[in-house]
């Protein structure tokens, strides 16, 4: 029982300290793509916590599962993990662990269905609004994103991720935008949808509304809808110049904030225009390689501490 009581206590650690510490990060918003690693890495851990001391706890209550766990591994390596006389606490734990393992798929496969419905029926509004040329009309088709012009006087971008994308901005965009801003607005909308960010946001969200008592998971959600927003915007500053996508984004907000996929509440319009415009250095290579280490090490260490007694058995 040992490494099945690791794993919770490390578990809880890491879903209540850690997102406390990591949301005050203040290196995140000149690391934005690093700090997604890190939640992304946190989040696994804490997964893997629970996958690996479900298994333990199944293996503690069902000897039958124990003997197929542990089939053909050496002797003295399941006696080491003390789960013989566990079988009251095994059944415990493995059923509220595997509760929230259903919930967590249900969660997913709700998140998946719902942003998919969405996305079709968007996709079918912008067909409506802005129908495409037939096939037989030849013209040079962008084979990456397609851009689609809908009329409407407000300054307006957006994009529809998915196999077949979109990259959408209204007639009062181009009127509004120079050449310069639009190209950075169209490389920040790219950017979202060549990093999958849809993906990202959805499995956060899926987290989220899953265990709304789960601390790690909705930090997760909150920062994942704040930090695909700066990455997006480093993109096209790279591109285009931190101002030019500064100006860009302060005009397609002096109405309302219409800038990136996220809902305008989370897309935090006058910080990321101070951020653009402050252009604080990025960390240094060896910051930013120490934090990659010990992001990835967090999975690596509930693995071998799910191992540690077999191996101990084996020394």
């Amino acid at each position: 029982m040992p490494a099945l009581i690791g794993l919770l206590l490390l578990g809880l650690l890491l879903s209540t300290l850690a997102p406390r510490l990591l949301a005050r990060a203040r290196w995140a918003e000149r690391e934005p793509v690093l700090a997604l690693l890190v939640w992304q890495c946190l989040v696994v851990a804490v997964l893997l916590c629970c996958a690996l001391g479900l298994v333990l706890a199944a293996s503690a209550a069902l000897p039958e599962l124990r003997s197929l766990v542990f089939a053909g591994a050496p002797r003295g390596v399941e006696a080491a993990y003390g789960l013989q006389d566990a079988e009251g606490w095994g059944r415990l734990c493995a059923a509220v662990l595997a509760a929230g393992g259903v919930q967590t798929v249900l969660a997913l496969t709700r998140e998946v269905r719902t942003a998919k419905a969405l996305r079709t029926r968007r996709h079918a509004q912008l067909a409506t609004r802005a129908p495409e040329l037939p096939d037989t009309i030849e013209t040079a088709r962008n084979r990456g994103e397609r851009l689609v012009v809908l009329e409407n006087v407000r300054p307006e971008a957006w994009s529809l991720p998915g196999p077949d994308s979109r990259l959408v901005v209204t007639t009062g965009a181009l009127q509004q935008l120079t050449d310069r801003e639009l190209a950075a607005v169209l490389s920040h909308e790219r950017g979202h949808v060549r990093a999958r960010h849809h993906w990202l946001q959805q499995f956060a969200q899926a987290l989220a509304s899953g265990f709304p008592g789960v601390r790690v998971f909705s930090a997760f959600r909150g920062q994942v809808a704040e930090l695909v927003e700066l990455a997006a915007d480093d993109r096209a500053a790279r591109r285009h110049g931190r101002h030019t996508t500064a100006l860009a984004l302060a005009e397609l907000n002096l109405d309302r904030g219409v800038f990136g996929s996220c809902p305008p509440g989370l897309a935090q319009s006058p910080k990321r225009v101070d951020r653009l415009l402050a252009g604080r250095p990025r960390l240094t290579v060896p910051n930013r390689l120490r934090l990659t280490v010990a992001a990835l090490a967090a999975p690596v260490v509930v693995v071998l501490l799910a191992a540690a007694p077999g191996l101990h058995s084996l020394l």
